[in-house]
């Protein structure tokens, strides 16, 4: 996977140690220390993800992570969060701004560059063409080939994890799902409080596909089971 990759770290051993194993596993890459910098490096163009970091000197990593889901040109880059935060509420409002998974720190380089193999992997769609590319429900189509979700016909901006989320939700449309079960057939991965990052995902789903969001008529709560993509919609 011949990917750019940009680290957003103000620690620069810590960044010159990522760039040198992302190098080994086959990324290229560079690295900025302070967020206003980031921002201007990636504007420039040429990254196909970021690793942030959530402490930097000038900027909070929660705000370049919000500034760069406000610009139509980078709100679909995936985004890896590095956080030596240890409360889960900060790794919860780094993916409700958009980013699209994250890592405490400290942690194995190694689980860095799956990480990124993921959504790079589920950014870039990598499917084969079949017969049923595109599911349709209604006003909604999600076509699985082009990796995009579609409200009348009008194109849904979504990271590269909700859209992971909603396609497995949609392939097993009518079967309730629970939390432990879309973890695993997104990443095959767990964590301590991990599965309350499904919520989060969830309800910025029903914010960009739901009528009404408090009311959900595409994606329903089963609570002590899980969810469930409902087959009739409109």
């Amino acid at each position: 996977m011949n990917a750019r990759i940009l680290v957003l770290e103000d620690d620069r051993r810590l960044a010159a140690m990522l760039l040198e194993y992302l190098a080994k596993a086959g990324f290229s890459g560079a690295a900025e220390t302070t967020g206003r910098a980031g921002l201007a490096r990636l504007k420039r163009g040429g990254f196909d993800a970021l690793v942030l970091d959530l402490m930097l000197p000038d900027l909070d990593g929660l705000d370049v992570c919000r500034q760069l889901r406000a610009d139509d040109r980078l709100r679909g880059l995936p985004i890896v969060m590095l956080t030596a935060r240890g409360d889960i509420a900060d790794r919860i409002v780094g993916l409700e701004l958009g980013a699209d998974d994250y890592l405490a720190k400290p942690f194995e380089p190694r689980e860095l560059v799956a990480r990124l193999r993921a959504v790079l992997r589920r950014g870039a769609g990598g499917r084969q063409h079949d017969a049923r590319a595109t599911l349709r429900f209604g006003r909604l189509e999600i076509d699985r080939e082009a990796f995009q979700a579609r409200l009348d016909g009008q194109a849904i901006v979504l990271t590269a994890h909700q859209f992971a989320l909603l396609q497995v939700l949609a392939e097993h449309a009518g079967r309730v799902l629970s939390r432990e079960l879309l973890l695993d057939a997104m990443h095959g991965r767990g964590g301590e409080g991990f599965e309350r990052t499904i919520d989060v995902h969830v309800s910025k789903l029903r914010q960009a596909l739901e009528d009404d969001p408090k009311r959900p008529r595409r994606i329903l709560t089963l609570r002590g089971a899980g969810y469930l993509f409902a087959r009739a919609q409109d």
